[in-house]
């Protein structure tokens, strides 16, 4: 998953305290799980640090630039989707209704997600240059 050691112990924090995060609110109401939430949002903010310090090490990315509002159009249409499903289910009491604004959801989702992402993400792609 990691390049280089540097990478790998960033990766490594973030994972370390992204958990610990996770358990210090999940038991937050405890004083272990404020500490847990403490020190795991101490490594999440030393871990980003760390990655930002690599970054200029990396080098020239091999792609050029992306079209950012295809991207955002993709992200948009898999969010409308979502919502699609998750208001047809209060719309609508029927099986068959709930059934339909579903599937309707998941097939606007499929499209930002399988069709306009990739378009996106291979727009500037140096296979294509």
């Amino acid at each position: 998953m990691a390049a280089t050691k540097s990478q790998g112990q960033s990766l490594t924090l973030f994972l370390a305290g992204l958990t610990a995060v996770c358990a210090g609110i999940a038991y937050s109401d405890t004083g272990v799980g404020v500490v847990a939430l403490i020190v795991g949002a101490v490594m999440l903010i030393a871990s980003f640090v760390a990655f930002l310090k690599i970054k200029p090490l990396e080098g020239r990315t091999a792609q050029g630039p992306q079209p950012t509002v295809l991207k955002l159009v993709g992200v948009g249409t898999a969010l409308l989707g979502w919502l699609v499903v998750l208001f047809g289910l209060h719309v609508t009491a029927s099986v068959g209704g709930r059934m339909f604004t579903s599937i309707l959801g998941i097939a606007i989702s499929l499209v930002g997600v399988c069709y306009l992402l990739p378009v996106a993400s291979t727009k500037g792609a140096i296979w294509k240059s």
